[in-house]
């Protein structure tokens, strides 16, 4: 294992092949259900339908659905589109299509249709800011389908309805300065309400153990940073507003051996 006492410069992390995302360091942990097992966490079904309420055939690939719930429910819930949409933004800069980003995030208004087949599309410049030119599909080449368009304003219409109980957000477009280190070096949650550091799913599955880790990631960074709002964290939490369905479980509750590993073997801060 290595342990740095010490901010790595930018030379020294390229030779140790140590730029590493939160994602990434997830997909390469073994057993990933060892810390909390899903099954551990609350479950709790919210009112306004469930999976079997919406279309069971989308035309787009289920992550730009995601990104597009996501980003419009920022946007729904008091963040303008040019910071709603800020990734795309960046990621649009990737691959010349700046002009273009700009002109699709003009048309996001609300939750009308051709508002959403913005989102969607903006949705491809996320990717590309994520996982690099190689993941640019042109933006022209995506039209959502009516049933998809339809399910996009119900999960959109849930996750606001979920942040009237369990809200209002404090902020979103989560960041843990101060919390990175030489093996995990980007990563950004979702929202952080009054008492949980919640995560955003817009999957078909149930809870699966790597976004547990995922999240449990999240706030370990969010402990280790600048940050004072990560202290007042009561509650780890996934949304899934697909099943409409809410995973919570306490920070109390994790072990001490769960949060030693995290720490020192899988974040890798360095022991005092």
């Amino acid at each position: 294992m290595l342990l740095f006492k010490r901010e790595l410069t930018l030379r020294e992390i390229e030779d140790y092949g140590l730029f590493d995302s939160v994602t990434n360091k997830v997909s390469s942990t073994k057993k990933p259900g060892r810390f909390v097992k899903p099954s551990a966490f609350e479950k709790i079904q919210l009112e306004g339908g469930g999976i079997e309420d919406l279309h069971p055939v989308e035309n787009i690939y289920p992550g730009l659905i995601g990104i597009a719930v996501d980003y419009l429910t920022r946007l729904m819930t008091g963040d303008s589109p040019d910071s709603a949409f800020s990734v795309s933004l960046n990621g649009s800069d990737k691959v010349n299509a700046r002009k273009q980003a700009e002109a699709l995030i003009e048309s996001v208004k609300g939750l009308e249709d051709d508002s959403i087949c913005s989102a969607i599309r903006l949705a491809v410049f996320d990717t590309v800011y994520r996982a690099g030119e190689a993941a640019y599909v042109p933006v022209e080449t995506i039209y959502p389908d009516a049933d998809t368009v339809e399910n996009v304003r119900n999960m959109v219409w849930r996750s606001v309805a979920f942040l009237d109980i369990y809200g209002p957000k404090i902020t979103d477009h989560l960041t843990f300065k101060g919390g990175y280190t030489g093996h995990v070096t980007s990563g950004d949650g979702d929202f952080l309400t009054k008492d949980t550091l919640w995560d955003f799913k817009v999957s078909k599955q149930t809870l699966q153990s790597r976004s547990v880790l995922q999240l449990l990631i999240y706030w370990r960074l969010g402990l280790h940073s600048i940050h004072p709002e990560y202290r007042d964290v009561k509650y780890l939490g996934v949304y899934n507003p697909r099943m409409n369905m809410i995973y919570r479980y306490p920070v109390a509750d994790i072990s001490d051996e769960a949060i030693e590993e995290l720490d020192y073997s899988i974040i890798c801060y360095p022991r005092e």
